[in-house]
């Protein structure tokens, strides 16, 4: 591999120094030591040991500094307290990276976190490289570097394969590798990184998705460090189509809880995680099951070009088993052409044809007739993958035949992923994998993967599509009334509704006529946030002493529920009801920064929780697939008689927010457009309130203060005049 990232020193070292070796093979410096030496391994050796001559059969140098100078890796081996002086010598002879595999840092005490503070420190001031502390190492298998303790290569090593694993927890990455090699899945990096002092998991996946050997990216992880490095890692993987595989733990409170006792991880929100996730392509898991089934069939690298899959089986049953979880996993089972379905009855005669498709059980006992079934589903136009569930097949005869069958019809349709559900034994399946198709167990796991493999291939285009745009509106750091954030987004180019800010109820009256019946009223205020809940929103008024009585009612309870706030004046605006309540937001996520959200609004909101999110910013592509996320999709559609609304405008709209909020990453607390109304097509859309938090807010300087008059009923005359909007 040429691979000029700087994690190329701890993957591929020219020179190890093994600082804690030991010929005692129980002792943890005695087995990193041996897995690297006997496993192929061709770099120079350096253990050092001050009371030995040599360890397992290697020459040993007394101390760190009878090094020579440069040396690329170190293995750090000995109990934490003298991990820090170790370091500080290794420094000193120029070494390049450490693993530190020693634990007790930040992880148990302060007094761990100020070891750990010390060893970033002396990583920064000299360049050095350094996973961990509190880490199992890494591992390439192309050159035979095992630095790990993990007891998997006590048998030897295996064959390379095509998967980087990459986990911040030892433990968890040991026992995945130990599952990856007993389910048959070649590995080609492997890494876990532990307290993250230097290099974290995120440049970890970078490295894999750089690297020639690895087609598939594993990752367990239980925070994020560092936002721009992880977002940097998943785009580059996504570009170079790779798929990645997330095990994302830390949902619950006490997961989350958990997480941080075990590798102090910053742990932000799960559904902000879970967003990001589906931004960039990444396929979350929920066990290591599910890892272990999707990276098995990513390794095939055949991604499906829809959605649309070919479901057999030799059981009535479960062929209703698959057609029910085809759809909960977002997959279709089109109806076969006639023509199909004729030539199928012509094989056996009481088959169910149409998709799923019940060879029955008459099919097993002919495995030509299995072969044939198979072909006449890849034969059709609208199927671009297939799962077929057969019992396992006991019989050496019958494992000879259908295989070679098998293979040519692989050959023949390279393109569609092709899934064998049976129950055989490790060495039965080889004929079956041999030929081409994959073998999983479980009908659901298989059609979970297939699921997977689906949006894999989506997301791979949809890289190739993105397009984002840029903006250059800034928020004042001040806090800003309703008028003032509408007028600033409409400058930012997110529609908003016609209105008008008035300072006397004679302003008020003229600005409804002139605009027509019925009208909607608003104090006016960078002071009072949420209006409703002092009485400052009246709506559906129809009439000039509708609107004259407003005013004075709106600017009284505003006086009553804070006699402090400064107040501009009441904005009146068209009443607009033709059209879907949405809610558009801007929540600045404490490790990913701005994240923009959109639903429906009303109980969709309040009740169903029934939103989308994504990181900002993101192009058109991303904000249709948003918008088509949520369950209520179909009202944007069109139900009940309704035409279709201005999705167009909608997708334009998200778009646009996600350059606003990214121009305003460092400025911007939160954003709610609420209601965004979504009109009919063709007339658009609008924003009928706003709200905009910086995340610091300024206190306003005295000239920009209402004085409070010495007779309260003044500010409730006729025609009174109050501060107009800057």
């Amino acid at each position: 591999m040429k691979n000029s990232h700087a994690l190329d020193i701890l993957f591929n070292p020219k020179a190890i120094v093994a600082v804690g070796a030991s010929s005692n093979p129980a002792k943890i410096g005695g087995r990193i030591f041996r897995y690297t030496k006997d496993n192929g391994y061709t770099g120079k050796l350096y253990p050092i040991n001050a009371k030995h001559r040599q360890v397992q059969g290697v020459p040993t140098l007394p101390s760190i500094s009878d090094l020579p100078t440069n040396v690329d890796l170190a293995y750090v081996m000995v109990p934490a307290p003298a991990v820090v002086e170790i370091m500080e010598k290794l420094a000193e002879r120029q070494v390049k990276a450490a693993m530190i595999f020693s634990s007790g840092f930040a992880e148990m005490n302060t007094e761990g976190i100020a070891a750990q503070q010390r060893i970033a420190a002396i990583a920064h001031e000299s360049g050095m490289r350094v996973l961990g502390p509190n880490c199992m190492g890494a591992i390439n298998i192309k050159n035979g570097m095992v630095g790990t303790f993990a007891r998997t290569f006590d048998q030897g090593l295996p064959p390379p394969g095509v998967i980087g694993f990459a986990s911040q927890s030892g433990a968890f990455g040991s026992y995945g590798l130990y599952l990856c090699l007993e389910r048959g899945l070649g590995i080609s990096l492997w890494c876990t990184t532990g307290n993250e002092v230097d290099v974290d998991v995120a440049e970890c996946l970078e490295y894999m998705a750089l690297d020639e050997q690895t087609k598939v990216i594993l990752c367990y992880i239980e925070g994020c460090r560092n936002r721009d490095r992880l977002i940097q890692a998943l785009e580059l993987a996504r570009s170079r189509r790779k798929p990645v595989v997330m095990l994302k733990v830390g949902r619950t409170q006490l997961g989350a809880m958990a997480a941080a006792s075990h590798t102090a991880s910053l742990v932000g929100v799960d559904a902000v995680y879970d967003a990001v996730f589906r931004q960039y392509g990444v396929h979350r898991v929920n066990s290591i099951e599910e890892l272990l089934d999707v990276a098995y069939v990513c390794s095939a690298d055949i991604f499906p070009k829809s959605n649309r899959v070919g479901l057999l089986s030799s059981s009535g049953g479960i062929a209703i088993l698959m057609a029910d979880t085809a759809t909960g996993f977002g997959l279709q089972a089109p109806e076969l052409s006639q023509d199909a379905q004729a030539r199928l009855k012509q094989l056996i005669p009481f088959s169910a044809t149409r998709n799923p498709v019940d060879m029955t059980a008459q099919a097993t006992y002919n495995q030509m007739l299995v072969k044939d079934y198979i072909e006449v589903v890849l034969e059709q136009d609208n199927v671009d993958s297939l799962v077929c569930f057969l019992p396992p097949a006991r019989t050496p005869e019958y494992r000879k035949i259908l295989p070679p069958e098998l293979k040519r019809l692989r050959q023949q349709y390279p393109d569609k992923p092709l899934i064998l559900c049976s129950s055989e034994e490790p060495k039965a399946k080889r004929p079956y994998e041999d030929a081409g198709f994959l073998v999983i167990e479980d009908p659901t796991r298989a059609l979970r993967s297939v699921a997977a493999l689906y949006n894999y291939g989506r997301s791979f285009a949809q890289a190739k599509q993105a397009k984002k745009i840029e903006s250059t509106v800034l928020i004042p750091e001040q806090a800003m009334s309703e008028y003032a954030a509408k007028k600033l987004l409409a400058k930012a180019g997110i529609p908003v509704v016609t209105e008008r800010l008035t300072t006397s109820a004679q302003e008020a009256r003229n600005a409804a006529q002139a605009m027509g019946y019925p009208v909607v009223m608003k104090i006016a205020s960078a002071d009072i946030l949420h209006k409703t809940e002092i009485g400052g929103v009246l709506l559906n008024l129809n009439g000039p002493q509708a609107v004259v009585d407003g005013f004075y009612t709106l600017m009284r309870n505003a006086r009553k529920a804070t006699s402090k706030a400064r107040l501009d004046g009441v904005i009146v605006a068209p009443m607009v009801t033709d059209g879907v309540e949405t809610i558009l937001g801007i929540q600045r996520d404490p490790v990913f920064g701005p994240v923009v959200l959109f639903g429906l609004g009303g109980i969709f909101v309040e009740v169903f929780k029934d939103v989308a999110m994504r990181l900002a910013p993101f192009g058109e592509d991303a904000a249709a697939q948003m918008i088509r996320e949520i369950k209520g999709f179909a009202l944007l559609k069109g139900v009940r008689g309704k035409g279709p609304m201005d999705i167009e405008t909608l997708i334009k709209t998200l778009t646009t927010l996600s350059a606003f909020a990214a121009a305003n990453a460092d400025r911007l607390d939160s954003l709610d457009l609420n209601p965004f109304i979504v009109r009919p097509r063709g007339k658009g859309a609008l924003a009928l309130d706003a709200l905009i938090v910086p995340c610091q807010l300024r206190p306003a300087s005295g000239n920009e203060s209402l004085a409070q008059p010495d007779n309260p009923d003044l500010d409730f005359a006729p025609g009174l005049m109050v501060k107009s909007a800057s």
